[in-house]
């Protein structure tokens, strides 16, 4: 069954209210309690016996009740002054005991029936919440019983003053109660206002991101919970609509990189087949390429989306990383002759030992020098550098202009993402290398940073935590 945060408030606020009550009845139940071992004998009825003579005097003369006030509050009046006009005969008495001077604010009629008719009557629920207990005697008028005389007191004499305010302030406790009651219901409405909204508005807002409206955004301006609730909501959001336009980005991305060689290839072997081309040695190459191309691409595709998932292998070692950078610069030594780069590596760092998967780190190094071939420009320079800073191994690397605008240095690694608006094919690849390189660092938990190059190109830094 459902139950609403107000009704779970109101309960919480009518029950703290209803325990600070029974706390407060407890005490006055243990301090009317009998605490003594020798119960204290009854003699307050005694004191009654004149306002017996009296009350059955006016009713044998008036044959019913007739003769009591119509007013409660003068009924009430009446049975008092009443019991202290027969209490002073009785004082005249020679003899007489000393009646209890709350005795009258303490003492009720009723009629056969038990109903009220005047003086003061304790009610069933404070006779049960208190512990009173009463005293009844019985009003006889030729062989029949009329009313009742009821007596409230408590098991401790000394707690009789206690147990007359009770009954006299009875019905101003019962409005208390009721006030107590109603206030708990308009705390319990008022804070499942205050609260029921903020909460309506995060119910609804995931409604529309389970919709996939990740534009969402909730305006909750609390310094609570609640408040860093909405916050984070909106974080979440935010990271999903950036999360969902990576995605229609990377499918209208990966679609174009598939379309291009696909399209030469469709391109080329129509000609073949409408007899515009015969199939050179040169054209078969050209396709050969496309293909290629093509088998590169899916291929770093797959070790994306498996470096995504957490299935790229890796064959974790201590290995020295500056040997490895060593030996890939002395394979691109070819490269760097054919583009007419002149190419200059450090002096090896002091330490160089890494915990890391060599085939991977090496993968890392060569994409990132064979963007250097690949965009700097003839005549150029390439520097390799080693560093040692704190418990990380710095390897970076330096290439001459042209550089990367300022604004693409933080886009450098997005998947798909080079740094010609034309995305022509010429000079990058498809974009994948970079990204997939940041994948395998983050794996080592390395990273790799981009920055501007003092020799004008682009600066790029392996970073790697240090063995020992």
């Amino acid at each position: 069954m459902k139950v609403s945060i107000g009704h779970r408030l109101f309960l919480a606020v009518l029950l703290s209210f209803l325990a600070v009550a029974a706390v407060g009845v407890e005490l006055v139940r243990w301090r009317l309690s009998d605490n003594f071992s020798q119960s204290v004998p009854n003699t307050e009825l005694e004191h009654v016996g004149g306002l017996v003579s009296m009350v059955s005097t006016q009713y044998r003369q008036h044959h019913d009740w007739s003769f009591l006030p119509v007013d409660a509050t003068a009924r009430k009046a009446w049975l008092r002054e009443a019991l202290l006009r027969s209490q002073q005969d009785q004082q005249a008495t020679p003899g007489a005991l000393s009646p209890s001077p709350n005795l009258a604010y303490r003492i009720g009629l009723l009629d056969p029936d038990r109903r009220y008719l005047a003086g003061a009557v304790a009610s069933p629920a404070l006779i049960a919440a208190a512990s009173i207990d009463t005293i009844q005697r019985p009003l006889v008028m030729d062989g029949r019983t009329v009313g009742y005389l009821v007596l409230a007191k408590s098991q401790n004499p000394d707690d009789e003053l206690a147990v007359a305010f009770l009954v006299e302030q009875q019905r101003n406790l019962f409005v208390i109660a009721s006030i107590g009651v109603l206030l708990s219901a308009l705390a319990a409405v008022l804070l499942a206002a205050h609260f029921r909204r903020p909460v309506r508005q995060l119910v609804e807002g995931a409604r529309h991101l389970g919709k996939a409206r990740f534009d969402t955004r909730l305006n909750i301006s609390r310094s609570d919970e609640l408040g860093e609730l909405a916050d984070t909501f909106n974080q979440l959001a935010a990271k999903l609509e950036d999360t969902e336009r990576s995605r229609q980005q990377w499918v209208a991305d990966t679609s174009h990189e598939l379309r291009s060689p696909l399209a030469v290839l469709r391109g080329q072997l129509e000609a073949l087949q409408d007899g515009i081309r015969t199939a050179t040695p040169e054209n078969i190459a050209l396709m050969l390429r496309q293909v290629l191309s093509l088998t590169k691409l899916v291929d770093e595709l797959h070790e994306l989306a498996r470096a995504d998932v957490g299935q790229l292998p890796y064959q974790m070692a201590a290995s020295d990383a500056w040997q490895l950078v060593q030996h890939v610069w002395d394979g691109f030594s070819e490269k760097f002759r054919v583009a007419g780069l002149a190419a200059t590596i450090g002096a090896p760092p002091a330490r160089s030992i890494v915990h890391c998967d060599v085939d991977r780190i090496g993968q890392v190094v060569t994409n990132l020098l064979e963007n250097s071939v690949r965009y700097t420009a003839a005549g150029g320079r390439i520097g390799v550098a080693g560093a040692v800073i704190g418990d990380e191994l710095h390897i970076v690397i330096e290439d001459s202009a042209p550089g990367v605008p300022a604004p693409s240095l933080d886009r450098l690694g997005e998947r798909f993402f080079r740094v010609e608006s034309s995305r022509n094919r010429q000079l990058g690849g498809a974009g994948l290398g970079l990204a997939l390189s940041r994948q395998i660092l983050e794996t080592h938990a390395g990273r790799l940073e981009f920055g501007p190059s003092p020799l004008g190109g682009l600066r790029a830094a392996i970073i790697l935590k240090l063995e020992g």
